[in-house]
């Protein structure tokens, strides 16, 4: 059985212009990965609610499992939520429960829960509150598709509460070989040693080292012995 399948939407202007530089993208890679989750496509849409409405249908519509980031905080660019209520075609409103855990959250801190934090309680009808167990405002999470704040130690934080409620698959593994010649140098039988392992992929990445040109071979697979195997081929290729 193949892996199940995901994408990520990153949702932001302050991406887009540069200003910020995404990382939950990485991490998120990194996580499925390890849970036999293939991470198969990522969008970046600004915030503007056709274009997040649009991506949303179409990621959900192809892939078994869609993450979102960025846009759930209390400014009135975050619409993410709406608009995925839109998407679903649901109503949103305050919800009980979301407003509870951010009430007691600012009653501990001596701040005030006025409008524009209340905001982080809008929750899609039907959806499944995400714990947020560093700022407590809520994610949430409605047919397959899981939205998540921005800030990379939340969203790392929501991802973790997240991934063993999943069905992964089995886990990407991987071996890589430097080779100290150019990629025109590899090419061909690199070329070749892929048409001998289909089932595996192969990438080279160049560098340069000390004025040489070389590549660094990286073999993927989810079969070990497979994994392995190409492995030896290789080493004994650029011997």
């Amino acid at each position: 059985m193949p892996n199940p399948t995901a994408a990520m939407l990153v949702i932001g202007d302050e991406i887009l212009s540069g200003r910020t530089r995404d990382a939950n993208m990485h991490y998120l890679a990194g996580e499925l990965t390890k849970h036999g989750i293939d991470l198969r496509e990522v969008r970046v849409v600004p915030d503007e609610r056709e274009a997040i409405i649009e991506a949303l249908r179409a990621l959900k519509a192809v892939h078994d499992t869609v993450f979102t980031s960025g846009g759930i905080g209390p400014t009135h660019d975050d619409i993410t939520a709406d608009c995925v209520a839109a998407c679903f075609g649901v109503p949103i409103d305050v919800r009980a429960d979301a407003r509870a855990l951010l009430q007691a959250h600012y009653d501990s801190t001596g701040r005030e829960l006025n409008e524009a934090r209340l905001r982080m309680a809008r929750i899609p009808d039907g959806a499944t509150l995400i714990e947020n167990p560093v700022s407590v405002a809520p994610g949430f999470s409605i047919g397959n598709v899981y939205v998540m704040a921005g800030v990379p130690s939340v969203f790392e934080a929501m991802v973790a509460s997240i991934l063993p409620t999943l069905s992964g698959g089995a886990p990407l593994l991987s071996q890589s070989l430097r080779i100290m010649r150019g990629e025109g140098d590899i090419a061909g039988p690199l070329a070749g040693l892929a048409r001998e392992f289909p089932d595996l992929s192969f990438g080279s990445y160049p560098f340069q080292q000390d004025g040489v040109h070389g590549a660094q071979v990286v073999i993927r697979g989810s079969d070990g012995a497979r994994v392995d195997a190409a492995m030896t081929r290789l080493s004994e290729i650029f011997a």
